[in-house]
């Protein structure tokens, strides 16, 4: 039985959706092993950034895009947080967000 696959909220869906073609089809293809792989997913495609917190890395010509998501009871991956990489490095910012939502969702 695969993943679901939810959003924390349709803005993060809206944002992942306008990226550029090539990193949103990149995104489907990680999404679809996300969903039939779960934890098990592993780098290139997903890394795991401690505290149950994991990052989804599709890639394009057009650039580097990250969706942060935490799993949940019942085989539920949630996508909290995902934006376009324009640093090397993962802004500290993005990750607090991703981070703040996680204890939201888990709380509930």
């Amino acid at each position: 039985m695969p993943f679901e696959i939810d959003y924390y909220h349709e803005r993060v869906l809206a944002e992942i959706e306008s990226w550029p073609v090539d990193i949103l089809a990149d995104y489907a293809r990680l999404v679809e092993l996300l969903s039939e792989h779960g934890p098990s997913l592993r780098l290139p495609h997903s890394r795991a950034i401690g505290d149950g917190l994991f990052e989804l890395r599709p890639r394009g010509r057009a650039g580097i895009g990250r969706a942060f998501y935490c799993f949940l009871v019942g085989k539920r991956v949630n996508v909290l947080h995902a934006f376009i990489k324009k640093t090397p490095q993962t802004p500290d910012r993005e990750l607090k967000l991703a981070r703040k939502r996680m204890k939201e969702v888990l709380r509930d």
